[in-house]
């Protein structure tokens, strides 16, 4: 990921041997990593199972949370792809009963943004 991308908080694709490594503990035993992106500090992945974002709050990063959300609850979403000047291209999800996107995460244009809505498509329609 380059510095101005992550200056910009833009994410950036993971290998899922690292998620796996720094994450497992969240997972239960049937559940399988499929994608996830760094931003900034922050962590977005996607399993067989659900969504997880993992916020690091504070300067220090010592408080932690992990959201989790069931893709059966994601009720849409949509991708912005990035443009010829844009840095970036844009992702939001609205869950069940909320009014506005409840996420929204700006991805680097070395991941593609299409991978990543259809990773939402196949696990939510």
């Amino acid at each position: 990921m380059g510095l101005l991308s992550s200056l910009l908080g833009n994410a950036g694709a993971i290998e899922n041997s690292v998620i796996q490594e720094k994450f497992g503990k969240l997972l239960i035993d049937s559940e399988e990593v499929i994608a996830g992106f760094k931003i900034i500090r922050d962590t977005f992945i996607f399993t067989n199972k659900r969504l997880i974002i993992i916020d690091v709050q504070g300067l220090t990063g010592s408080k932690i949370e992990y959201f989790s959300v069931l893709y059966k609850s994601i009720t849409r979403f949509s991708v912005e792809t990035a443009g010829s000047f844009d840095l970036d291209a844009e992702l939001k999800i609205w869950i069940s009963g909320e009014q506005s996107p409840s996420i929204s995460k700006k991805f680097n244009k070395k991941v593609d943004i299409y991978e990543v809505q259809k990773l939402l498509a196949e696990y939510t329609l």
